[in-house]
């Protein structure tokens, strides 16, 4: 996984290089650390490099930190900030927590309370990039299903039989005997409490598997069919693209520049 990156935005030069310099020695290279000295070199920055944690003075000539903050998430930037403020303004305050800024701290900052405070707002990016990369895995149709108690012990007998066997070639007469039921009948049954055709049903897990194994790994494409069941590359590329409307190359293309999905 890349490193996060932090950007103190402060226009004064004194007060921006002494943050700089606090969190290069706390951080000991495990985070990259920038800094701009205005709005206009924010913008500048973030158009070219992806920011998890933003800490910005709010009092700065021709755009305040909460301007700058406001801008930016109209623009599409995604970042976890904290304000850094020489004034306990109740409207500021507020306007900041409106804009989901994690902390308001207030100078003189000390260093320790400085590092507990970008601790917590990087816990709270990582809290966040959980949830969206789930959003981005899951289906949310096996996810409802996953969570109904309306099914019998044969059917989670199933279930459990697909999941263990996903990386294999598995007919519906296969589960149903290893759940001691009639194909047709299982068929019928299977339909009928989760929803989905058992083939759906199957086709839905594999792709879910396989979204996982695109996003958290660097798996070749063939080596992922292969994980997931499929004998061929080009048929679950086929049945990727069906399901999800772009390939498996583009899908992982794009959840790393964290574009929008287009999803069925």
């Amino acid at each position: 996984m890349d490193s996060k990156t932090i950007l103190i935005v402060d226009d004064e030069q004194a007060t921006r290089q002494g943050l700089k310099k606090t969190l290069e020695k706390w951080s000991s290279g495990t985070y990259e650390i920038l800094s701009a000295a205005n709005g206009q070199d924010t913008f500048d920055l973030m158009s070219k490099t992806k920011i998890h944690l933003l800490v910005t003075d709010i009092c700065m000539p021709e755009m305040d930190g909460l301007k700058l903050l406001e801008t930016l998430k109209n623009k599409g930037h995604k970042f976890v900030s904290i304000i850094i403020s020489g004034h306990p303004d109740f409207e500021y305050a507020q306007e900041a927590i409106r804009l989901g800024v994690v902390n308001y701290l207030l100078k003189p900052v000390s260093k320790q309370k400085l590092i507990e405070a970008i601790e917590q707002a990087l816990e709270r990016e990582a809290s966040i990039e959980r949830i969206e990369y789930m959003e981005k895995v899951a289906d949310q149709k096996l996810l409802k299903i996953d969570r109904s108690e309306n099914q019998s012990n044969s059917i989670k007998e199933a279930k459990n039989f697909i999941n263990e066997n996903i990386n294999k070639q598995i007919s519906l007469k296969e589960v149903s005997e290893a759940v001691h039921l009639n194909a047709s009948y299982f068929s019928v049954l299977f339909k009928e409490q989760i929803g989905l055709t058992f083939s759906e049903y199957l086709t839905r897990k594999r792709l879910q598997l396989a979204k996982n194994r695109l996003l958290t790994t660097d798996l070749q494409i063939e080596e992922i069919a292969l994980e997931v069941g499929y004998q061929t590359a080009k048929y679950f590329i086929k049945i990727f693209k069906d399901y999800e409307g772009i390939t498996p190359s583009k899908f992982r293309k794009i959840t790393e520049l964290d574009e929008p999905l287009i999803q069925k």
